[in-house]
């Protein structure tokens, strides 16, 4: 009986000396991550800011098969929520409590597990850089109840390295998504209708085709700049206009233009011209996506002139009508373009 008195005497000292150790560990935590992603800010603030996207990049999604997620009336900007449930990762939920756009998005997460239930303060940063580039910052800091220190300490690793590595692999998988959606995109022959025209400002060049996206990208603002300038109103859209393609010798001459209501006299020497479009029938193909699969759509548009009989007409340029703005669309993917093939 002494010898059981002793055991359960000592195992009482284990147990309160475990617990005074407990409880003078540092509960506190911060852990974050950061990784620069090929892709622009307003992209990513947007997908992260809507948590319906998170199941396509969410670390944890791959941690176990019973997940179950259940979303709020509202799931993006101040006040979205999001909840989640599993036998396995426990319950918990997040909601957003402050969003500064394109800049930082800040949440708090509820974990709610046999130890209890626990809050802690999650927090996204956005920093642009060259190239369209951003680093996406990915931090979490809170502090432990007794249970959860007692908890990490039977672990191989502590919480904040379990955090850190699973950060890491959230950001590679949102890294992937971003681009994967950005190159997404849809091409669609339209048919054949009939092209209202009217008078444009525009720029020519004569450049490699190559070279011909950056030059557009260019010549488009003094367009835009020239009639600001000059007071004359911009109807329509901007567009491209070939007034000669030559794929063999890798050259074209084109004409990059911003429709406007009336013909313009401008001075002897300007760089900046008027020109009429007239109304005529043209095959249109519409293209949402990165203008890099331009090419694919001028091909579609061709091949459906070819496979109806019809036939170009050689005497009028083809061109092309920019229906979004990248400046304000950060999604390649839903870049909007129509392509218009002029036939007799």
């Amino acid at each position: 009986m002494k010898i059981i008195k002793y055991l359960f005497f000592l195992l009482l000292l284990v147990v309160i000396g475990g617990a005074v150790y407990v409880a003078t560990i540092n509960g506190e935590y911060q852990v974050e991550e950061s990784r620069i992603i090929d892709a622009p800010d307003e992209l990513l603030f947007s997908t992260i800011n809507e948590y319906k996207t998170w199941a396509k990049w969410g670390p944890w999604m791959d941690m176990s098969d019973d997940l179950v997620m259940e979303y709020a009336e509202k799931t993006s900007g101040e006040g979205g929520s999001y909840s989640w449930k599993s036998e396995t990762q426990g319950d918990g939920e997040m909601e957003t409590k402050k969003v500064l756009p394109f800049t930082s998005i800040d949440q708090e997460i509820t974990f709610i597990t046999p130890m209890g239930e626990s809050k802690s303060d999650v927090y996204w940063k956005f920093e642009k850089i060259e190239d369209k580039k951003t680093k996406v910052t990915w931090g979490m800091k809170g502090e432990q109840s007794f249970m959860e220190k007692a908890f990490w300490i039977t672990q191989d690793g502590s919480l904040s390295e379990t955090l850190k590595s699973m950060y890491t692999k959230g950001l590679e998988k949102l890294d992937t998504y971003a681009n994967d959606e950005m190159k997404k995109y849809e091409i669609h022959v339209d048919g054949v209708t009939e092209h209202e025209g009217g008078f444009y400002m525009y720029s020519a060049i004569t450049s490699s085709v190559a070279v011909i996206s950056e030059k557009i990208a260019e010549m488009i603002p003094d367009v835009s700049t020239y009639m600001k300038q000059n007071n004359l109103p911009q109807t329509g859209m901007p567009l491209t206009i070939y007034n000669e393609y030559n794929e063999e010798q890798g050259t074209a001459i084109f004409s990059t233009a911003i429709p406007t209501r009336d013909k313009v006299i401008t001075p002897e020497g300007s760089a900046i011209q008027c020109d009429f479009l007239p109304k005529q029938k043209v095959v249109k193909t519409t293209l949402k996506g990165d203008y890099t699969n331009l090419k694919e759509a001028w091909k579609a548009g061709y091949k459906y002139i070819i496979e109806n009989g019809l036939e170009p007409n050689t005497e009028s340029p083809a061109f092309e009508v920019y229906k979004e703005e990248p400046k304000l669309q950060p999604n390649p993917a839903e870049w909007v373009t129509e392509i218009y093939i002029p036939i007799k």
